[in-house]
C-alpha cells in the first residue's frame, strides 16, 4: 500500500482550530450537564459530549501520527462543575444549538480546506453529528415554547421579476426616502440575526456577572451594550414592515455570580461568537438587495471586529491566547 501523504499546512491549521473548539464545548458540556434539570436535555447533552469526546481523540491521534505537539485546548482546570446555575429556563439547550450552528459553518469550511481522505472524513462525520444535534436542540426548544418561528407570510401564486431601481431604495443617506417591503430573504437574515444577538446577549450578561478580572468583567459588559444595540436597531427594521420580532422568555441568567468557566474560556467563546456574528452578517450584506440593510450590517460587523480586537488584547496580556502552529521562518533559517 502506498505511503500516507504527510498533511499539509491548512489541514494542520483546521485540526488545530477544531481542537480548541471542541475542548471548549466539552467543558461547557460538564457544567450544564451537572446542572441540567430536564432529563431530555441532559440526555441530548450527554450523548452529544461521547460524540465530540470521540473525535478529540480522533484529531489528538491523528496530530500524534504526524509528530505534532498536541494543543493545549481547555482542560478540567477550565471549568468548575460545583457552583450554582448561571443560566436557567432552557439556556443550556438554546446555548448548544447556538455552538451547533457555528460548528456547523466551521466544519463546511474546513472540508474545503482538507485533502487527504481520513482527515476530510473526519468533517464529514462531525458536520453530520452537528446536524443531527442542531435538530434535536431546535425541536426541543420548540416543543417547549422557547423558541420563536420566524413569521409566516402569504406564498406567492406568481413569478415577478424587479423591474427598476427603485428595488435597491432605501438609502442611509436620507432616512426619510421610500423604502419597499422587506423580500423574505432579507426577512429570514434579520430574524437569524436578532435571535443569535439575544442568546448570545444572554450568555455575555451570564460572564459579566461571574467573571474574575474587572477588565473582562467590563469587556463582556460592553459586548452586552452591543448585542442590545443590534437587537433594537434590527428589531425596529422588522417592526416598520410591520414585521413580528422574535421574542422568547427563555434562556435568562440567574442571580448567581460565580463563575463556572475560567475567564480564558469565556473569552475564547466570546471571541468565537464574534467570529461567527461576522461573518452572518457578510452573508446577510451579500443578499440584501435593499440599500439600507447593508449599510447597517456593514457598521454592526465594523463595531464587532472592534470588539473582537478589544478582547484580542485582553487575551494575549494575560496569555490566554494559544499561538496557531507556524510556517517556517524562512528570513531567519537564511541567516543562520
Amino acid at each position: 500500500m502506498p505511503e500516507r501523504s504527510a498533511i499539509t499546512s491548512s489541514e494542520l491549521g483546521v485540526l488545530w482550530l477544531t481542537y480548541q473548539e471542541k475542548t471548549m464545548i466539552l467543558r461547557i458540556l460538564e457544567y450544564l450537564i451537572e446542572k441540567a434539570d430536564d432529563e431530555k436535555a441532559k440526555e441530548i447533552m450527554t450523548n452529544l459530549y461521547g460524540e465530540i469526546d470521540n473525535y478529540v481523540g480522533k484529531i489528538t491521534e491523528t496530530l500524534q501520527n504526524e509528530g505534532a505537539v498536541i494543543p493545549v485546548g481547555f482542560t478540567a482546570q477550565d471549568v468548575n462543575k460545583d457552583v450554582p446555575k448561571l443560566y436557567d429556563n432552557g439556556f443550556d439547550i438554546m446555548f448548544v444549538r447556538l455552538l451547533k450552528e457555528i460548528s456547523m459553518g466551521l466544519h463546511s469550511l474546513n472540508i474545503t480546506m482538507s485533502y487527504r481522505e481520513d482527515i476530510v472524513l473526519i468533517f464529514k462525520d462531525l458536520t453530520a453529528i452537528t446536524q443531527k444535534y442542531y435538530n434535536l436542540c431546535t425541536q426541543y426548544l420548540l416543543k417547549k415554547g422557547l423558541l420563536v418561528k420566524s413569521p409566516h407570510v402569504s406564498m406567492p401564486k406568481s413569478v415577478e421579476f424587479v423591474k427598476d431601481n427603485s428595488y435597491l431604495g432605501g438609502l442611509p443617506i436620507n432616512p426619510f426616502s421610500e423604502k419597499r417591503s422587506l423580500n423574505t430573504v432579507e426577512v429570514a437574515q434579520l430574524h437569524h440575526s436578532i435571535e443569535s444577538n439575544v442568546s448570545g446577549l444572554q450568555m455575555i450578561i451570564g460572564f459579566a456577572q461571574c467573571a474574575n478580572e474587572a477588565e473582562v468583567k467590563n469587556y463582556f459588559n460592553d459586548g452586552a451594550e452591543l448585542a442590545k444595540s443590534i437587537v433594537k436597531e434590527l428589531s425596529e427594521t422588522l417592526l416598520q414592515g410591520g414585521i413580528q420580532t422574535p421574542q422568547t422568555s427563555g434562556g435568562n441568567a440567574t442571580r448567581s455570580t460565580i463563575a463556572p468557566f475560567s475567564d480564558k474560556l469565556m473569552m475564547y467563546c466570546t471571541s468565537l461568537f464574534c467570529s461567527f456574528s461576522m461573518g452572518s452578517g457578510s452573508l446577510g450584506t451579500a443578499f440584501s438587495l435593499r440599500n439600507d440593510l447593508p449599510a447597517k450590517m456593514t457598521i454592526f460587523m465594523k463595531d464587532i471586529f472592534e470588539y473582537a480586537h478589544k478582547g484580542a488584547k485582553i487575551m494575549i496580556k494575560n496569555g490566554w491566547m494559544e499561538e496557531p502552529p507556524q510556517m517556517e521562518e524562512r528570513k531567519q533559517l537564511i541567516k543562520k
